[in-house]
């Protein structure tokens, strides 16, 4: 199918482009930025007029549902809320129920994936054997089955051994680590560590739980760096000032090391824990407000990469609960775009392309070559590239209600708040995978 989108304001951060453009889609690619191709036909027309067009949104950090819950449909809906909120890639995380650490598991993932004709998804392989920490998973065969990465989700390695052969293995045969900084023995309680935490009674989690687990990764890397690089660490959440000093040295030393922030840390405090309330139960913990201005400060000159939902669909009765027994999670993938804007949009942010590239060519690059063939188109723009895009009204005002929520996941922290900015089309490899009731086109 050919496809014009007509009159939007073409936004591509990594090329710096903005300027109001028609696009011409075919074969699932885009065949002309500006002036169309002679003798092109459209079989179907966008209008764009007075929105955005973007590309589209890639998500390093979202849950799914599956496998595991085959039976509740929450690939489907899950899949549905990413393109609602104009996200065409994604990585899974491997804590799913069966753990992601046998071929067939994820190849079932991708190919029920694949016959939804909605985002791409990339799933992320157990590092270790039921993410126990203690043998390492089949990492050739997952890397065929069509792993992009290997990581631990929540789960720390407590035999520092474990994680240096791990990482080892990796730097031989080029995989991607990522990893969540965890201390095992201080990341257990439920708040972070501090007078909103103390105030209240609930247990403490101190900034050292992710301050000691990063020296472990660094000193590991730096003891086998090489002239040709050690491997590739991606630090998934990072959520404390203290971490972000850690980074940015370890960055300037020259270590491979990537890392994101989640939607959450980067706007909230424990302040907003308020009255216990469990939509607020996350992982990392919110912490204090130097903590988010410092998160703030490094994904703004480029110290952390990407910008991730932290998307983890919890059902309602398992929030209903004591704040310290409730699960933790929020539902995210249709409030990334709308969060991020109001992230470049603030008083001394960093404005609009900065907040873009954060969730669109920063999170690509973090993912590199496992892209495969979409490889360097993924999150830009570009006239033969894949034609994942999301077309945005920018000044449309709304609120994430539960029942509007295309997730089974409808609890967040932002659920009051007013966001601006809705995605009104996406295009996935040249198809339109939504498109908002009553949009045009």
């Amino acid at each position: 199918m050919s496809i014009l989108i007509r009159g939007g304001r073409v936004l591509d951060p990594h090329s710096g482009r903005d300027a109001q453009a028609d696009i011409a889609i075919a074969s699932g690619r885009v065949v002309r930025i500006g002036t169309l191709p002679a003798g092109f036909v459209a079989d179907r027309v966008l209008d764009a007029s007075g929105c955005w067009v973007l590309p589209g949104l890639v998500d390093l950090n979202v849950r799914l549902g599956e496998p595991g819950n085959e039976h509740a449909g929450m690939l489907e809906s899950e899949m549905t809320a990413a393109v609602a909120g104009g996200v065409t890639s994604l990585v899974c995380p491997p804590d799913t129920d069966p753990i992601l650490d046998e071929p067939g598991l994820v190849e079932m993932l991708r190919m029920r994936a694949e016959k939804l004709h909605q985002a791409r998804v990339f799933p992320q392989g157990a590092l270790t054997r039921g993410l126990d920490g203690r043998i390492l998973s089949e990492l050739v065969q997952l890397t065929l089955a069509g792993c992009v990465a290997f990581g631990q989700a929540e789960k720390p390695i407590v035999d520092t051994r474990v994680l240096q052969r791990a990482l080892q293995y990796a730097a031989t045969f080029g995989y991607p680590v990522w990893l969540r900084p965890l201390e095992p023995w201080l990341c257990g309680g439920v708040a972070a560590s501090g007078l909103v935490a103390t105030r209240k009674g609930l247990s403490g989690v101190p900034a050292l739980s992710e301050t000691i687990a990063l020296h472990v990764i660094f000193e590991l890397l730096r003891g086998m760096a090489t002239d040709a690089g050690g491997p590739h660490v991606h630090l998934c959440r990072i959520s404390s000032a203290a971490g972000v000093a850690l980074l940015r040295a370890a960055r300037a030393e020259g270590l491979q090391v990537t890392a994101d922030v989640s939607i959450h840390s980067l706007l909230l405090t424990d302040e907003d824990i308020a009255d216990f309330d469990s939509r607020a139960r996350l992982l990392p913990p919110l912490r204090q407000d130097a903590d988010r201005q410092a998160l703030s400060d490094a994904l703004a000159d480029g110290t952390i990469d990407a910008l991730v939902s932290d998307h983890t669909p919890v059902r309602s009765d398992a929030k209903e609960l004591p704040f310290a027994l409730a699960e933790p999670g929020a539902t995210g993938l249709e409030l990334l775009l709308p969060l991020a804007l109001q992230w470049g949009r603030q008083a001394g942010g960093p404005g609009l392309q900065r907040a873009l590239s954060v969730v669109t060519h920063g999170p690509a690059a973090v993912l590199g070559s496992a892209l495969g063939t979409l490889g360097a188109s993924c999150g830009r723009i570009v006239e033969g590239g894949a034609a994942d895009l999301c077309i945005v009204d920018p000044d449309q005002s709304w609120q994430a209600r539960a029942g509007e929520l295309r997730s089974q996941g409808k609890l967040t922290p932002f659920a009051e708040r007013m966001l601006e900015g809705r995605v009104r089309h996406t295009l996935v490899g040249g198809h339109v995978a939504y498109s908002r009731p009553g949009a045009a086109g």
